[in-house]
């Protein structure tokens, strides 16, 4: 198995990993249990990926971190919209 092809598998479940969350967030109109602290040292920390992916020109770092930072975003979106209805 080559290491590119970890490298992306690593990088999916990576990205999918915030999917639950998301969903569970738009199923449930509610987010009092999400952490946005968390969420925007994620974001960093995501974004500081795509940067290293840019210097290395490594597309699959780039791409998959991508995803993650969407995902990561819409959850924060959403968690500040439902967490403003709640009060």
């Amino acid at each position: 198995m080559s290491t590119e092809i970890i490298g992306i598998a690593a990088g999916i479940c990576t990205a999918i990993s915030l999917l639950p969350q998301l969903i569970k967030i738009i199923r449930e109109k509610e987010a009092r249990n999400i952490s946005l602290f968390y969420l925007v040292i994620l974001l960093a920390g995501l974004s500081l990926w795509i940067w290293y992916g840019i210097l290395r020109e490594d597309l699959p770092i780039i791409a998959t971190n991508i995803t993650s930072i969407v995902l990561n975003i819409a959850i924060i979106i959403l968690g500040i919209r439902y967490k403003r209805r709640e009060r």
